[in-house]
């Protein structure tokens, strides 16, 4: 019969699964398969620092593509909130400055955009969606609505033209 210590000793592998021991000239469980692991260890490294910790969040599949808008912060804790939920969730992001604002940048002031990758974009907006976080997006508009906007804007400028050149008209009568 062997002690815990000389067990751990003879057989330094084991299945993470059926937890059956294995000495070291086996690199995979004869039950189940998986891989075998050295008894004893830490099964997850722990993080270096928070920039490691935060890598490790991040789902490979949402890291392709150029940088796009998904949200926006009225000032620096909101747009943080926002971007810590979207790393929960796999969804690495970052944090501009929304162009306009003339704040110093040392302050927590001023709006601030949350830029994802475009392969994230989708999984970030239903990630806001379901918070209830998502930006409004105005709807789209037909070509009819676009030719109704031009036909009414014509309309406000010759109705403009027309009542500045009465006026003008008018004021000439009675000076003249």
């Amino acid at each position: 019969m062997t002690t815990r210590g000389q067990e751990a000793e003879s057989e330094p592998l084991a299945c993470p699964v059926c937890a059956l021991r294995f000495g070291l000239d086996e690199r995979f469980c004869t039950s189940c398969g998986m891989p075998l692991v050295y008894v004893g260890s830490d099964p997850v490294e722990s993080p270096r620092d928070e920039a490691h910790e935060r890598a490790r969040k991040i789902d490979p599949r949402y890291t392709e593509g150029r940088l796009v808008r998904v949200a926006g912060g009225r000032h620096q804790a909101e747009a943080e909130l926002i971007q810590g939920m979207l790393l929960e969730e796999g969804v690495p992001s970052l944090l501009r400055r929304a162009a306009g604002f003339d704040v110093p940048d040392m302050l927590a002031a001023g709006p601030r955009d949350v830029l994802v990758p475009e392969a994230g974009a989708d999984a970030a907006r239903d990630v806001l969606l379901q918070a209830h976080m998502a930006p409004r997006e105005a709807a789209p508009e037909t070509a009819g609505d676009e030719a109704r906007h031009a036909a009414r804007l014509a309309g406000a400028i010759f109705g403009g033209a027309a009542l500045t050149a009465f006026v003008t008209w008018g004021l000439i009568q009675l000076g003249g």
